[in-house]
């Protein structure tokens, strides 16, 4: 399949290309339709796609309308400028047998250039045209017409932004630059294998018809202003400004006012810069606060924020709706002009005013901007109403507290003079909430023309100039106004009296009778600023103006911030609200579900309870927007580099504390019940488990701890109390041995390491290939299968080269392998005695580089690769047209202890283990049992494969209460002890009993035994038993004996029946053969085997699995044949056996 990639090429950008693993599901839609137009061409084996070169600086539209096959109607009309870039187009070839229809109008100037095969150029001139069938080909060698880079005729693509686009970007096309393989793999192929000569007329079937889809018109895109500074300056005066804001001065004096505005501040501008700086770290997409979160700290903090987010403004809805209808009822009351009663007059008003919002926001963001426009110069001029106010002290209003700007005033209002139990916090707790609102712009990051530069323009200077507001207002209204005044005019003081202590007292009145109770002042009248201001009416639009428009932002923002959280799928019941409407994407039903949690709360009308819980919510997302900042400093990642410098991460730390404790303060219990829900949502995504990779700051620290511990430990010498088996299990495919590698995973899970090692052999280039997609394959297969182990492929010409490569390369630092597990070659008489003198050699290599060695055998066989029906995998890549990665997948959710099938087969069904992955639109796998659909034509498996499948899955279920039995024989440094011990500490073993064989003398049985118990006691090993065996080397039955000889007749050399020279010249040709002479000299090693065989099926035929000693074999002495048959004649017909050996080093101490 390599070489017939084919890349077209207009002559004015980078080249570009693709590759059979880059085809994209949007060939299906480019390449479905009809044949008018073009006649068939030759099928090619994969995936085309096709490049329309717009035109640079072209005045005239570019392309006519045009039919495009598939679903998409009409793909594109051009009549805009030209950009100067390419539209790719993706096909899959075996989605349509037939070619897509002939393009109309315009051509792109000067014609295509194609690529086959990375280097070879053809020409097509007379480009596509509107009616004529005609495509010249030129050989390469007559006309050459490259790309031209630096003057150069070169593939090699100069860097450009189109390269780096997400394939779903919003602002421009994606190209594909040329794949190293394609640059760099040699030509094997001719430029024409495809069956075009030259002047051959058609085109391959299936390829797209050039379409270049020009940006949509009408979508509305705000600019810093509009978009962030008018939102965040609205949202943040809210209410507060006219009504809360004379009270907290009268309560904390004005100095400790502006420090609780100051305080406030410094929460808010800490998140802002923190905001900022993530604002700027890469292109931002609609979604707000969630967006940078998810994308910051990963989908499990983001997903618990988004959606509490998302209510919280659904909430704020009804609150600042509440808060307007409030107002309302206040001046219904005075005029008496109440429907019903205040309740309930509340609730018709808010029901009323918040269908009106709907409406607005409903009706596009375009008249949503413009009410908040105007929202904002009312607000304004409120706000000037009430500072030309202050300047005009009226006789009026002086009995109602109001004299001017006054210094007695200020004096007395500067500090202090809390009342009603109300305290500094209490005081902190009231304001705080006027200060939030500082994500209103971020929140609709989706529809800002530059969010990067738009965000922390507008959010800061939001921030800074209502912060001056707020301090500028808390200090004039408290050196104008005294805390408490009669409001009765009569209480002027005619005579002076001499001790004057108050304000009012020296400006001649006399307020005293206020300490039963006034209704003017500071401390008494809410509408402070309505009286002092110049037009009161004005003051009133204005917290009509400040409601409104908080409400009608939250009202926009919650939709947006939930269709995005919807759109990530991290919530899969809330799917139908990801889908938007019109031009601009407009959740309607995020909108509708908004109105209705509002309504809701406005019917309730109870907000005391529920505002603190909403401040709460909004203060999470602060807490975690600096978190997000401080820990993306930390992790060091490359990718974290903001065009916004001016962050801390200490400061962004601190940000994320101080948001925290204000949490507490404003509200204890709402404070701990917000930690609850986003620790609760947290847990429940990361259950989940997403389908997402977002490189998020979680990763790269992850990555980061890693590494340092890594090269920390690697300064750590070993100790023989920290020994941990370390295993490279000889697996090939992982899947195709799962007996072995859940055996090895009881002793390695959470304890050692644990390394798939796959040598493939064969042709260099194509394993090349497959090393690099079974690498992304079998680790996934791993981690879905909650297998704690690593892949390792590597290439090499066969079975012992690359386990060298593997026992010298696999590992990290101190993580690195000490022990080789392989499976016992159950086949090897039937098979190549060269393949058995490799695996011989494998276990002497390992010896050589002092690694221990562990061979597992069943008697039924480890490899079932064989009953999975390898055509799966390849119908697989056939079928799907994006080539994400074929994937294994083994499910267990069904599993029992009593089934022990595997889906491999028609007969089995609880656990499928399939060479295939077919993936979804949404990522999502669906994993069919392997042969199951074929089962009508397959034939039901033999009785054998059946046992296979059966024993294959027999280390995955729960063992009873029976014994795993260690022949501890030869002391090997104790790792033929230590992996039963392992063994038992997992919960799926814990029932077992550790019984332990030694070898002994007749006469000192009792003797030998006391002596292995006091070692195990001092071991601290459990065990149930221990048999000391006298008869080891009594001679085996000649039955036994017998079958051995007739085993290893074919393998025998016979030298003594043949000439010296016959001889010698067959060993060196066969080494593997056994000579009379070293079958003599280890007779009694033979006759060891034998017996120890025999005693095995008399003491341990019952145990679940049997650990015993390996026996060693001198390299060079003992011939592969021999020593296979040893091993043979050792373990045959037995259950699951460990034939062990450790490296001669301790790994047991009895030391502390």
């Amino acid at each position: 399949m390599e070489g017939k990639q084919q890349q077209e090429l207009g002559p004015l950008g980078p080249a570009v290309s693709t590759g059979d693993d880059r085809r994209s599901e949007e060939g299906r839609d480019a390449a479905g339709g009809g044949t008018q137009g073009r006649p068939l061409g030759p099928t090619p084996s994969q995936s085309r796609f096709q490049v329309d070169l717009v035109a640079e600086g072209a005045g005239r539209p570019v392309d006519e309308p045009r039919k495009a096959s598939g679903e998409g109607g009409v793909a594109g009309k051009g009549s805009e400028e030209a950009k100067g870039r390419f539209r790719v187009n993706f096909v899959d070839p075996s989605a349509s047998d037939e070619s897509p229809g002939e393009p109309g109008g315009g051509s792109s100037e000067g014609g295509n250039v194609s690529f086959q095969n990375g280097g070879d150029t053809v020409l097509s001139e007379g480009s596509l045209h509107s009616g004529g069938h005609h495509h010249y080909y030129y050989d390469t060698h007559t006309n050459t017409y490259y790309l031209r880079t630096f003057g150069h005729n070169t593939m090699d693509a100069v860097p450009r932004i189109d390269y780096y686009r997400h394939t779903a970007a919003d602002l421009g096309e994606k190209l594909i630059r040329p794949s190293l393989a394609e640059l760099h793999d040699e030509l094997d192929k001719e430029p024409f294998e495809d069956g075009y000569a030259n002047g051959e007329e058609g085109t391959p079937a299936g390829e797209a018809s050039a379409t270049y889809t020009p940006d949509s018109k009408g979508v509305v895109k705000f600019g810093w202003i509009k978009g962030v500074l008018v939102r965040c300056m609205l949202n943040i005066w809210g209410v507060m400004l006219f009504i809360r804001l004379s009270w907290i001065v009268g309560q904390a004096g004005i100095g400790l006012s502006v420090l609780v505005i100051g305080m406030a501040t410094v929460v808010t501008t800490i998140t802002g810069l923190s905001t900022s700086a993530i604002a700027t770290n890469g292109f931002v997409r609609g979604g707000g606060a969630y967006y940078l979160i998810s994308r910051s700290l990963g989908p499990e903090f983001g997903g618990a924020i988004g959606l509490i987010f998302a209510f919280a403004n659904a909430v704020a809805v009804a609150m600042y709706v509440v808060g307007f209808a409030e107002t309302v009822v206040e001046l219904l009351k005075e005029n008496g002009t109440l429907m019903i009663d205040e309740m309930n007059d509340i609730r018709i008003i808010g029901a009323i005013t918040v269908v009106v919002l709907l409406g607005i926001s409903v009706a596009g963001m375009e008249w949503e901007a413009k009410a908040q426009i105007v929202l904002l110069v009312i607000l304004i001029l409120a706000i000037g109403d009430f500072v030309i106010g202050t300047f005009i002290p009226l006789d009026s209003k002086k009995p109602k507290g109001f004299f001017g700007y006054k210094a007695e005033i200020f004096m007395e209002n500067f500090g202090p003079d809390f009342r009603d139990e109300e305290t500094f916090f209490s005081v902190f707790a009231i304001f705080f909430p006027a200060a939030t609102g500082i994500l209103a712009g971020a929140n609709i990051s989706g529809d800002l023309a530059d969010p990067q530069s738009a965000i922390p323009r507008g959010t800061l200077l939001a921030i800074l100039i209502t912060t001056l507001v707020y301090v500028g207002i808390a200090v004039s209204v408290g050196s104008c106004v005294v805390r408490d005044a009669t409001g009765n005019v009569n209480n002027t003081i005619v005579t002076e009296l001499t001790n004057c202590t108050t304000a009012a007292c020296k400006l001649n009145y006399d307020f005293s009778s206020c300490q039963t109770g006034c209704h003017y002042g500071l401390m008494n009248n809410f509408q402070v600023m309505s009286m002092v201001s110049g037009f009161a009416p004005l003051i009133t639009a204005g917290i009509f103006s400040a409601t409104l428009s908080s409400a009608l932002a939250s009202l926009v923002s919650a939709p947006k911030i939930f269709q995005a959280l919807c759109k990530d799928n991290i919530y899969p019941g809330f799917q139908m609200f990801a889908r938007g409407y019109g031009k601009n994407n407009e959740p309607l039903r995020g909108y509708l579900l908004t109105f209705l949690i509002a309504l809701g709360f406005i019917l309730i009308a109870e907000l005391n309870v529920i505002a603190p819980i909403i401040s709460n919510f909004f203060l999470a997302s602060y807490a975690l927007i600096n978190f997000s900042v401080f820990h993306a400093s930390l992790a060091k990642s490359p990718g974290w580099r903001p065009a916004f410098k001016y962050y801390n991460m200490w400061i962004s730390l601190v940000g994320a504390i101080l948001c925290c404790i204000v949490m507490f303060v404003i509200n204890w219990w709402a404070a701990l019940l917000t930690y609850v829900i986003v620790l609760g949502l947290y847990i429940y995504v990361t259950y989940k488990k997403p389908d997402v990779n977002w490189g998020s700051s979680t990763q790269a620290l992850t990555y980061l701890n890693a590494l340092q511990h890594s090269i920390r430990l690697s300064g750590v010498e070993d100790h023989v109390k920290n020994f941990r088996p370390q295993c490279l299990i000889m697996t090939g495919a992982p899947n195709a041995r799962p007996a072995l590698l859940h055996l090895v995973h009881a002793f390695t899970k959470n304890v050692g390491l644990m390394i798939c090692g796959h040598v493939h052999m064969g042709p260099r280039r194509q394993a090349i290939k497959e090393l690099s997609t079974d690498l992304a394959k079998y680790q996934r297969w791993l981690i879905k299968n909650k297998m704690k182990a690593f892949y390792a492929p590597v290439h090499a010409e066969d079975l012992r080269d690359g386990g060298q490569y593997l026992m010298q390369a696999a590992g990290l630092g101190r993580m690195r392998p000490n022990t080789l597990v392989v499976g016992f070659k159950k086949n090897w008489r039937q098979g190549d005695m060269r393949d058995v003198e490799t695996y011989i050699n494998l276990f002497h290599d390992a010896f050589d580089i002092q690694y221990g060695v562990v061979v597992i055998r069943l008697k039924e066989g480890l490899d079932v690769s064989h009953l999975q029906g390898q055509e799966e995998l390849l119908s697989s890549q056939e079928k799907s047209p994006c080539t994400k990665d074929v994937i294994v997948k083994v499910d267990y959710s069904k599993k029992t202890e009593t089934d022990t099938s595997i889906a491999f087969a028609p007969s089995s069904s609880e656990r499928t283990s399939a060479l295939h992955k077919e993936e979804n639109e949404d990522g999502k796998t669906t994993t069919q049992p392997l042969l199951k659909k074929d089962s009508k034509s397959t034939s039901p498996l033999n009785l054998a494969d059946q046992r296979l499948l059966d024993a294959s899955t027999q280390f995955q279920k729960k063992q009873g209460k029976s014994n795993i039995d260690v022949w501890w024989l030869f002391d090997d440094g104790g790792l033929t002890l230590l992996i039963p011990y392992l063994i038992t500490t997992k919960k799926k073993w814990k029932d077992c009993k550790i019984r332990v064989f030694i070898g002994g003398k007749i006469n000192r049985i009792d003797h030998d035994r006391r002596a292995m118990a006091t070692l195990l006691s001092k071991f601290r090993i459990d065990f149930s038993d221990i048999m000391v065996l006298g008869d080891i080397n009594t001679k085996p039955k000649k039955e036994n004996i017998a079958a051995f000889e007739e085993m290893i007749e074919p393998f025998r050399l016979h030298e003594d029946d043949k000439e010296q020279e016959a001889a010698d010249k067959l060993k060196e040709d066969e080494p593997w053969r056994i000579t009379d002479n070293e079958l003599e000299l280890y007779k009694t090693k033979t006759y060891r085997q034998i017996r120890l065989n025999e005693l095995l099926k008399e003491h341990s035929s019952m145990a679940n699995i049997i650990v015993m000693s390996l026996p060693v074999a001198r390299k060079g002495a003992v011939s592969s044949a021999l020593y296979m048959a040893w091993l043979e004649a050792l373990s045959k017909d037995l259950p699951p056996v460990l034939l062990v050996r450790g490296n001669h080093q301790s790994v047991l101490t009895f030391y502390s």
